[in-house]
């Protein structure tokens, strides 16, 4: 790391100049036979914000999260990043537009080590274009230390540097979505799609994870979605909430106006809040 620099100053420094970006869900439905997954379904993801997606198995939360990652295209309605229609686009034309996304299981490469997976994440890498390696060799080298510089200050402050070496599938569930949260800092992200990124880790490397998140909104400006289960990190994190149900919006708010919500107690979420209001 850099004498006198933070981590996340030597980030910003490799992010592309852009406009803040928000994404506009408008009347988005899909089905599979005769199972709808996401219908009419609209809601906004405000520029800067963290916005928590809940409701029970089913509801459509990961349909939609497929949807806006390019992963699925919509049977009907639209989707828009900052003004521009990004309708159907591919995850990768998507990515190029900053929108990346994580999954509920870690998708790390087991066989490659941890920093090498960080360094592998960029994409449009000039290197990895065959006739590059003969032109342009310098400006190779040069992008290259620089995602060396990028990658240790991640694992820097990611806290580990000290698995940098280690082989990716060797890690525990959290530290993998650790890992999977540095690789979408390897990036230039606008807005981050995290899906459960809580499951399955322990409350200390949760809370390690939920610090990460809100340093990257509050200092980089990235915008993040998240879906969870877990009241108590929603609870943290986003604001508004969006309750979804049947594949629609249900209600969005504050988590107090959730949590306060008749309909949405009995209904979506049970026990747990009225355990949490309690």
């Amino acid at each position: 790391m850099l004498p006198g620099c933070s981590p996340f100053l030597i980030y910003s420094r490799f992010r592309q100049s852009r406009l803040m970006a928000a994404i506009s869900i408008q009347q988005v439905s899909k089905a599979f036979g005769g199972v709808h997954a996401v219908e009419d379904c609209s809601f906004e993801i405000a520029s800067g914000s963290i916005t928590g997606v809940i409701g029970p198995n089913g509801a459509g939360k990961s349909t939609l999260f497929n949807i806006l990652a390019g992963l699925l295209k919509p049977d009907s309605g639209t989707v828009w990043l900052d003004g521009k229609n990004v309708t159907g686009w591919s995850p990768h034309q998507l990515a190029d537009l900053g929108i990346l996304r994580t999954f509920q299981i870690a998708h790390e490469y087991a066989r490659m080590s941890v920093k090498d997976n960080l360094m592998v994440a960029p994409q449009g890498q000039t290197g990895s274009r065959l006739w590059a390696n003969w032109l342009k060799w310098s400006q190779i080298q040069q992008e290259e230390r620089e995602l060396q510089e990028r990658a240790e200050s991640i694992l820097d402050t990611l806290g580990l540097t000290p698995l940098k070496h280690e082989l990716a599938g060797n890690l525990s569930g959290g530290q993998k979505k650790l890992l999977e949260l540095g690789r979408v800092m390897m990036g230039t992200p606008q807005v981050v799609l995290l899906d459960e990124i809580g499951a399955g880790i322990n409350r200390t490397l949760m809370k390690k994870l939920a610090s990460h998140i809100e340093r990257l909104n509050r200092e980089q400006g990235v915008t993040f979605c998240v879906i969870e289960h877990d009241m108590d990190l929603i609870a943290r994190l986003c604001d508004p909430v969006v309750v979804m149900a049947h594949g629609s919006v249900l209600m969005q708010g504050t988590m107090a106006a959730v949590r306060g919500n008749p309909d949405v107690i009995e209904a979506y979420l049970g026990g747990e809040v009225r355990k949490a209001v309690a």
